[in-house]
C-alpha cells in the first residue's frame, strides 16, 4: 500500500460526503490491487531497486500533478518535510518488504496498527488523557497483533515483525504530519516520500554492491539482492505500481479534501477487504481463520479509535 500523505493534514467541514466516500473506496481498490504485485516483483529484483526505479516514475507523475495546479512541490519547512518523509518512507519500506514473505492480509494488518501506536504516542509523549473506550481499543488491537503474528507459517520472528514496524514508523510520521506539517501541500509531502524512498534505495544498492552478500534465490532475496539487469520481465509491474499508487493516493487526497477526516478514515479499512480479495484472485493467497480473527480485532480497534476521536 502507498503512503497516505493527507490523512492527518487535511481537516475541514464535510462538503461532499458521498464524493469523499466514493473517492476513498476507489483509492482502496487501486492500492489493494496493485500492492499484490510486489510479491511478483520480489522474485526478480530487490526492494531497493524497486523503490529506486519506482520513485523516478512516481516523481514524474507527482510533478505533473503539481503542474496541473494540485499543489506546490516546494515545502514551507524543508526539515519538517524531511523528518516526516524519512519516518513514513521507513514505514512503507517495512510494509513492502514484508509483502515478499507473507500474504497481503498479514502485511496490511501490521501496517494498520498505526492508529494504535498514534494513540499510545499521544498518551506517552504528548501527555493527553484518553477514556476507557480507547483503552479497550488498544487492548483489542494488540490482541489482534498477537493473533496475526502467531500465524508464522515457518517464517522467522523478525520477518513477522516487519509490517508491525511499518505501522510503528507510519504512526510516528502521522504525528509529525499533525504537529509540524499541517501547512505543507500534499504534493510536496508526497514528493518528499517518493524522493527519499528512491534515495534510500539507491544508497543501499551501492552498499550491497560493496559488500556483495550471498543472496537467496527468488523472493527470499528481496531484502539482500543488489542491482539486477535487465529487468524487462518486471519493469511493467514496477511501472504499474508507480502509476496506480499515485492514482490511488490522488483519490485518497480528494477523499480527505471532500469529507470530514474522522468519518472518511473509517473507510480506509476497506483495503483489508480489497487487498486480501485481490490476493486470493491474483495470487491464490488464503486467509486462515486465525489471520481473519486477528484482522477483525485490529479493524475493531481502529474503528473505535476513529469514532471516539470525533
Amino acid at each position: 500500500m502507498q503512503t497516505l500523505p493527507a490523512a492527518n493534514a487535511v481537516a475541514g467541514p464535510v462538503t461532499r460526503p458521498w464524493m469523499a466516500a466514493v473517492s476513498m473506496l476507489i483509492a482502496m481498490v487501486l492500492l489493494g490491487f496493485v500492492d499484490n504485485y510486489v510479491a511478483l516483483i520480489a522474485t526478480e529484483v530487490s526492494i531497493w531497486q524497486f523503490l529506486a526505479v519506482r520513485s523516478v516514475m512516481a516523481l514524474v507523475l507527482v510533478a505533473g500533478l503539481s503542474l496541473a495546479g494540485l499543489g506546490t512541490l516546494r515545502p514551507r519547512r524543508w526539515w519538517a518535510v524531511a523528518v516526516r518523509s524519512l519516518l513514513i518512507a521507513i514505514g512503507m519500506m517495512c510494509y513492502f518488504g514484508s509483502l515478499a514473505f507473507m500474504p497481503i492480509a498479514q502485511s496490511l494488518a501490521g501496517l494498520f496498527t498505526s492508529p494504535i501506536f498514534v494513540l499510545l504516542f499521544t498518551v506517552l509523549v504528548l501527555r493527553q488523557k484518553i477514556g476507557p473506550w480507547r483503552v479497550i481499543a488498544v487492548a483489542t488491537g494488540f490482541s489482534g497483533i498477537l493473533v496475526v503474528l502467531g500465524v508464522q507459517n515457518g517464517l522467522p520472528g523478525a520477518i513477522m515483525l516487519l509490517p508491525v514496524a511499518g505501522g510503528f514508523f507510519y504512526a510516528m510520521g502521522s504525528l509529525v504530519t499533525r504537529l509540524l506539517c499541517a501547512e505543507e501541500s500534499t504534493i510536496s509531502m508526497l514528493a518528499g516520500i517518493m524522493g527519499l524512498q528512491g534515495l534510500i534505495g539507491a544508497c543501499v544498492l551501492v552498499g550491497l554492491a560493496l559488500i556483495d552478500p550471498d543472496v537467496p534465490q527468488g523472493a527470499a532475496g528481496f531484502l539482500l539482492r543488489g542491482w539486477v539487469w535487465p529487468i524487462a520481465d518486471v519493469f511493467p509491474l514496477i511501472a504499474l505500481q508507480a502509476v496506480v499508487s499515485v492514482a490511488g493516493v490522488f483519490f485518497l487526497i480528494r477523499a480527505y479534501q471532500w469529507g470530514e477526516a474522522s468519518q472518511v478514515s473509517v473507510l480506509e479499512y476497506t483495503i483489508m477487504i480489497f487487498g486480501p480479495a485481490f490476493g486470493w484472485l491474483l495470487m491464490g493467497q488464503v486467509v486462515t481463520p486465525s489471520m481473519f480473527l486477528g484482522i477483525v480485532l485490529i479493524i475493531c480497534a481502529g474503528l473505535i479509535i476513529a469514532v471516539r476521536s470525533r
